[in-house]
Order: C-alpha cells, then sequence, then structure tokens
C-alpha cells in the first residue's frame, strides 16, 4: 500500500554498494524504517532525501517487512546544521534519543512537532545545549522517567528552597532535603530552568542566554538522571560530550 507522511529523517544507514535505509520520524505514523533503493549515487533522485535530520513529504510502499521508498520531496534539508559539527552534534544526539525511546509504527505527532521545532531553532542560531536540556526534559515522557518538578518528592511543598534527588526522582525541599545526602544541591535559578524547559511551548521561545555555571548544573542533572533511570546507551552522546570538552561553551 502506498502511503504518504510528513517525515524526518533521524537515521542513515548504508545497505549494500548502493542503498540505504532511512528511519523516518513522521507526523502520521510515528517511527517508520524505508529501502531508499539506489540513493547512494549522487544522481539518484533519492540522494537528496537519504540525508540525516532532511525535512520532507515521503511517499512509500508501507508493507509487515522492509518499507520501501518511492518519492521524496524536500521540504527542508537544515544543511547548515549538518556542515556545523557542533550544531550537527547535538541534533544527532535529539534524533537517537528520539529513535532509542520510541516504538516503530506508534503515532506521536507532539513528538514529531518537538523534533521539528528542536530543529528550527538550532537552525536559526538559537543556543544548541539549551534546546537539548529541553528536549531531554521533554523525552523523560516518553521514556517513562518524567521526574516530579511541581512539588517536593517526599512531602508535596511546593514553596521554599529545593534540591534535585535524583534518588527520588524530581524536587526535594528544603525540610526534607536531609532524606537523601546525595541530593544536587542545584542553585535557585537551575530549579525554575528544570520546571519552566518542562512545561515550555517551544512555538513561544524567545531568546535565552544561560550563564555557562547554570548549564553545568543543567546538563549534569539531566545526565545523571538518565543514566540512573533510562539505561540507554548512545554513541552519539559520548561524541556529544567529547565536543563539549573541545569546544567550551561560552556564556550566550
Amino acid at each position: 500500500m502506498l502511503k504518504k507522511a510528513e517525515g524526518i529523517v533521524i537515521r542513515t544507514v548504508p545497505y549494500g554498494e548502493a542503498d540505504v535505509v532511512l528511519t523516518l520520524y513522521t507526523r502520521e505514523a510515528g517511527k517508520v524504517a524505508v529501502m531508499a533503493k539506489g540513493a547512494k549515487k549522487p544522481k539518484n533522485r533519492l540522494a537528496g532525501a537519504a540525508q540525516p535530520f532532511v525535512y520532507g513529504i515521503f511517499l512509500y510502499y508501507s508493507s509487515s517487512g522492509m518499507s520501501s521508498l518511492n518519492q521524496a520531496d524536500i521540504i527542508k534539508s537544515y544543511r547548515h546544521i549538518r556542515e556545523d559539527l557542533w550544531k550537527a552534534s547535538y541534533i544527532a544526539y535529539a534524533a537517537e534519543l528520539l529513535d532509542k525511546l520510541t516504538n516503530d509504527r506508534e503515532t506521536n505527532p507532539f513528538l514529531f512537532e518537538l523534533f521539528w521545532q528542536i530543529l528550527e531553532h538550532v537552525e536559526e542560531g538559537d543556543d544548541a545545549e539549551t534546546l537539548i536540556r529541553i528536549f531531554e526534559l521533554k523525552m523523560t515522557d516518553a521514556a517513562g522517567i518524567k521526574p516530579q518538578l511541581d512539588q517536593c518528592v517526599n512531602c508535596g511543598n511546593k514553596e521554599g528552597t529545593f534540591s534535585f534527588s535524583i534518588r527520588g526522582a524530581g524536587f526535594l525541599c528544603h525540610r526534607c532535603s536531609h532524606r537523601d545526602e546525595y541530593r544536587m544541591d542545584i542553585s535557585p535559578k537551575a530549579i525554575q530552568l528544570l520546571r519552566t524547559f518542562y512545561y515550555l511551548d517551544l512555538k513561544r521561545l524567545g531568546s535565552i542566554t544561560l550563564k555557562p555555571e547554570t548549564k553545568k548544573e543543567l546538563r549534569q542533572v539531566m545526565d545523571t538522571y538518565y543514566e540512573e533511570y533510562s539505561g540507554l546507551y548512545l554513541r552519539s552522546k559520548r561524541f556529544m560530550e567529547q565536543m563539549e570538552k573541545w569546544n567550551p561553551v561560552e556564556d550566550t
């Protein structure tokens, strides 16, 4: 059956001498793997679409096994992201996270919109590291590991000074902080941003300027949290971390 979907290429895998297997994340059908025959040949009509992060309209023959790509009309290639190693490393991580945390052919328009918005903001020059923290927080729902960000995980208190408890999977107020000796005593600004980022509508995202120390706090919380609860090992994350060591992000 021939199907049409609005999608973004989140993974490419060479297959044989000339073909490429594309993993698309689509608005209509969720995650779909398609075979793009001959796409490794420069003059092939599918070659342009068989690139990471390409956004377009895809026609494919759906089957119980591997689907076959028939046609691809590119809406936006995000070439500037692919040509910028720094930006590409962050988007590759977001794409792999989306891939690992979703099942094949489970429709989720929210996740499609979320990933597309991340691409748009990075393409426009917004801070990629901050956007990835937003993406990680929102993806905790898909992973089934959403932290408690609205109140103390122990007593339900919504007022006062908070820390972040990996063990408790959320905020601990100052009255309950003794319950986790390994809690992360991050700044009030970082606490506020964790809550804000989770609920933020990316369509309303304005200019965000974060100090390097605030970015570091957010990164430490999210890295530790995902390591504790997700069970994921992502190659793209290791590469992204190396990029951060080689090119420390300055205050933007």
